[in-house]
């Protein structure tokens, strides 16, 4: 089971990053990008546990958009809490971004059927609840 779900993991996002390749993005850099665009600004512990990841991780994910100006880091309200905001050239990004993001989810969908692809869905947020 692990073995196959790593390899599905790698395929896809492999398939995605290819199509993602002309934007100059990842499909784990456009995928964080959107969560901050949908939340911004963005507290980080809120952030991670969006994506379910650990502060850490995502710290690491954070870094190369901040070098490249697609975010800014700042302190909140609260000064012990580090909020995550899109820049101009994030936004831009993801605009580049999504009619690649879209071919890629319409090729799946096209290869496995909507059907299967909810299953898929289901199936993934079944697996990561048992985490």
């Amino acid at each position: 089971m692990c073995v196959n779900l790593r390899r599905l993991a790698r395929a896809t996002t492999q398939l995605y990053d290819e199509a993602l390749a002309a934007s100059g993005i990842k499909v784990t850099q456009y995928s964080l990008l959107c969560a901050v665009e949908r939340e911004q600004p963005v507290a980080i512990s809120a952030l991670a546990e969006e994506l379910d990841l650990d502060r850490t991780t995502l710290a690491r994910n954070l870094n190369p958009l901040r070098r490249d100006g697609l975010i800014v880091l700042r302190a909140g309200a609260d000064k012990r809490v580090t909020e995550v905001t899109l820049t101009a050239a994030g936004r831009n990004a993801i605009r580049r971004a999504r009619p690649a993001w879209e071919r890629a989810q319409a090729q799946v969908t096209a290869k496995i059927g909507t059907q299967r692809l909810a299953m898929l869905s289901e199936l993934a947020g079944e697996l990561a609840s048992l985490m």
